[in-house]
């Protein structure tokens, strides 16, 4: 069984940072996708971005620039780095980790942490 938890998120204003980081245990396969979506209240579920486990990333349009998703393979930690924050990135931030590494079938999901930037 894999498991996800997040952590990372607060409250800042417009233009500061945060830096988002999900730590993922339980049996990894070595060829993966992993990923960051957000919903924020009212809407639904959008992707953020991806990185597959040879290191290809895919960024949504309003984020790339902005954000950067790394991660430490060692540790088995993915991280959300948020630059220029906007208080459209308001939403809760979920990680989640595909075993199929399509970077479409997220089976696994962590509880979410909360961002919410003020103008």
């Amino acid at each position: 069984q894999v498991q996800l938890v997040e952590s990372g998120g607060g409250s800042v204003q417009a233009g500061g940072s945060l830096r988002l980081s999900c730590v993922v245990s339980g049996y990894i396969y070595s060829r993966n996708c992993m990923g960051w979506f957000r919903q924020a209240p009212g809407k639904e579920r959008e992707g953020v971005a991806t990185i597959h486990s040879d290191s290809f990333t895919t960024y949504r349009y309003s984020v790339a620039g902005r954000f950067t998703i790394s991660k430490d393979s060692a540790k088995n930690v993915l991280y959300l780095q948020m630059n220029s924050l906007k208080p459209e990135d308001t939403a809760m931030y979920y990680c989640a980790y595909d075993r199929e590494a399509t970077c479409s079938s997220f089976g696994y999901w962590g509880q979410g942490t909360q961002v919410t930037v003020s103008s």
